[in-house]
């Protein structure tokens, strides 16, 4: 992503212009070189506290002779083993499916690199256990797309009520966050991150 363009672009909105005089820079992130990975440890960590997700991910990877889980490997793991690292019933299944996935070939720079956002999410939600959410937080941490856009995100909603004093709920709630969110295209990414920023609540 060209970041001064992004900020330029940005600086049309009063609101975002405002947090990136007030905020510290949020320069863009190098993708993460192995999304398989990534994609694991956002499943191990589902519902759990930053703390807790690495200390059960740490525990996973242990699981492996080499320290990295071939999703063959991952597939050969007793349901005892998983549990024995602290991963329920649930999420060893996601785990499974995620290793799955990776087997079949559909996590591969050539596979997900053609598909745009809304085609990259579909493809990602087909997984067990990868939620809307998850998908769109992969793009914009793993992945660095510049323009997506995470509505339902509740961190996204609060700053967007609070900076822009919506007071609307849910549908019309939406709709507003998006007419708004249409003037940041086509950098949305660098705009949610300054929302949550100004939360001090930014994810990843």
């Amino acid at each position: 992503m060209p970041y001064q363009k992004a900020i330029a672009h940005l600086n049309s909105d009063p609101v975002i212009a405002e947090l990136i005089i007030s905020l510290p820079p949020i320069p863009p992130k190098p993708k993460e070189p192995d999304f398989y990975l990534t994609l694991l440890r956002s499943v191990v960590g589902q519902q759990l506290s930053v703390k807790a997700a690495a200390t059960i991910y740490a525990r996973f990877i242990n699981l492996f002779p080499s320290t990295y889980p071939n999703p063959e490997e991952v597939l050969l793991l007793l349901d005892e083993q998983l549990r024995g690292v602290g991963l329920s019933g649930q999420k060893s299944g996601y785990v499974r499916a995620v290793a799955e996935f990776k087997k079949s070939g559909k996590l591969e720079p050539e596979v997900i690199s053609h598909l745009d956002d809304e085609a990259l999410i579909k493809h990602l939600t087909s997984i067990k256990g990868v939620g809307r959410w998850t998908a769109e937080m992969l793009l914009m941490f793993a992945l660095d797309r510049p323009d997506v856009f995470p509505a339902d995100d509740l961190g996204i909603q609060n700053a967007m009520k609070k900076r822009y004093g919506l007071t609307s709920e849910k549908k019309v709630l939406r709709q507003q966050m998006f007419e708004i969110a249409e003037n940041w295209k086509p950098y949305r990414t660098l705009a949610s991150k300054y929302l949550w920023k100004s939360l001090d609540n930014m994810p990843g």
